[in-house]
């Protein structure tokens, strides 16, 4: 009898409606090779060894079990795989688990690397009991402190020293050894090849500045007047010439006796009327004078004495006061005057800016450039036999440069010119690459005569700096 409604037989010999189920395919069953650990030996590397025609060692690779589709499960915290697990009996291979061991989860087959013995096998630590086949591995001991990159480079070991509560070394500061920074960084300072050191002949020199064909000339004709004289005295009893010339002679070494004494401050009150140049006119090789505010360069100087910070220019002289029966300071020490023992002169590459037209110009004074400064000095310790116990600074000063301080009048100046000082800088200027410098002239730039104070003329060589006593003056922040 025929139905609409198709219908099938059980195993079991019942009928149900419906068509029969058809069998389900089963899901292809999943092997994986786990890496053996060749230890560099090309015999174990598998493929590898067989493209080189060589035997292969089958006994480190091995099939696993079937994979069900469950997810695997891989790592742990921090992206570490777990170290929990068994090692199969006969392999050095480790099944690796999630922590917790879910049923079902899927087993993920990792290779040991690590330190080889002698047989070229993987070295495996064991701690605690082991039983049967399987072998258990775990880490001991706290893990090291992961430190955060902070780009500071530091000295001595990272783990040295006690830590602090996030595990990175805990770090002390104190005061540091005020001599042996000087030291370091007097020693750094006179190795510099930035920095010009000047000596007592770039100082101000009347006979050194006055032009020497026309000294030689004049003590030329003296001497011939003299001989002259002298022979009119002798051969007509008449003195007169004799007494021109003695008269000449007087009032001409009166001149440079005057020259001598004032011819230092002429120069400077010659520096302050001569005018202004304004930088953004000036031509390239044109002589200028700049007046303007002092911003430190590169490398900065500290004076010797005061410890003054961030200097351009520094002088510290020891003077000495040679009495009757005392030792001299120097070889063209006179009896009864001062006479310079110690001078400490440097000076550096600097930036004035102009006051008149506000540019920055680099004063080229570094790097062994001719300089003539024209700085004011101050009396910082004056010492004699009475009282040289009252300034320990000054003894450990003397200490520092193997100077002795026995039994001596000495008197100590400083002078210098600090970031934010008013300065004059008279110089030739030259552009390079939209670069504005002001460098050392080529020739001695000549001052003229001065009628109205009998100032005869002079010559100014290289760089001037001029500079009023910095520790009277207030200086403007920079």
């Amino acid at each position: 009898m025929g139905s609409r409604f198709p219908s099938h037989q059980l195993s079991n010999g019942l009928y149900v409606s419906g068509r029969p189920e058809q069998p389900k395919e089963r899901p292809p069953t999943m092997t994986s090779t786990a890496m053996p650990y060749t230890g560099g030996d090309i015999k174990k590397s598998g493929e590898l060894g067989k493209m080189f025609d060589l035997p292969v060692d089958s006994s480190r690779s091995r099939k696993s079990g079937p994979i069900t589709g469950a997810s695997l499960r891989t790592g742990s915290f921090g992206g570490a795989t777990s170290h929990s697990g068994q090692i199969l009996p006969n392999s050095g291979i480790r099944v690796s688990s999630a922590s917790g061991g879910i049923p079902g989860a899927a087993a993920v087959k990792k290779s040991n690397s690590g330190p080889l013995n002698k047989h070229g096998e993987p070295v495996k630590k064991s701690s605690g009991p082991q039983t049967g086949g399987t072998i258990s591995r775990q880490n001991s001991g706290p893990l090291a402190p992961v430190l955060p990159t902070t780009g500071l480079i530091t000295s001595g070991p990272i783990s040295s020293g006690p830590l602090n509560s996030f595990g990175a070394p805990r770090k002390t500061s104190g005061p540091l050894d005020s001599s042996g920074s000087a030291k370091l960084h007097s020693a750094s300072i006179i190795h510099n090849q930035a920095v010009t050191k000047l000596s007592q002949d770039d100082d101000y020199s009347f006979y050194k500045s006055f032009p020497k064909p026309i000294l030689w000339a004049m003590v030329l004709l003296f001497v011939m007047g003299f001989i002259a004289g002298g022979f009119i005295l002798g051969a007509v009893h008449n003195p007169i010439l004799l007494i021109v010339v003695v008269v000449l002679f007087s009032a001409v070494a009166a001149v440079f006796t005057w020259n001598h004494c004032w011819g230092r401050s002429a120069i400077t009150k010659f520096i302050a009327q001569y005018p202004d140049t304004e930088l953004r006119t000036a031509r390239d090789g044109q002589f200028v004078k700049v007046s303007g505010v002092v911003t430190c360069g590169n490398v900065p100087l500290e004076s010797s004495f005061q410890r003054a910070p961030r200097c351009v220019y520094t002088s510290t002289s020891l003077y000495e006061y040679r009495g009757y029966g005392s030792k001299p300071a120097n070889s063209k020490h006179r009896p009864f005057t001062w006479g310079l023992r110690s001078l400490e002169r440097r000076v550096v590459d600097f930036y004035i800016s102009d006051f008149q037209s506000g540019l920055r110009a680099l004063v080229k004074t570094g790097y062994g450039a001719r300089v003539t400064p024209y700085v004011d000095e101050s009396v910082v310790v004056d010492i004699n036999p009475s009282n040289k116990d009252m300034s320990p600074d000054f003894i450990r000063w003397l200490a520092e440069r193997n100077l002795s301080s026995d039994e001596r009048v000495m008197r100590l100046k400083e002078g210098y010119i600090k970031e934010g000082s008013t300065v004059s800088v008279m110089g030739v200027v030259q552009r390079n690459d939209n670069v504005l410098m002001i460098v050392s002239p080529p020739e001695p730039f000549p001052t003229g005569c001065q009628w109205s104070r009998c100032i005869l003329p002079a010559s100014l060589e290289g760089i001037v700096l001029r500079c009023e006593d910095a520790s009277k003056i207030d200086v403007i922040p920079v």
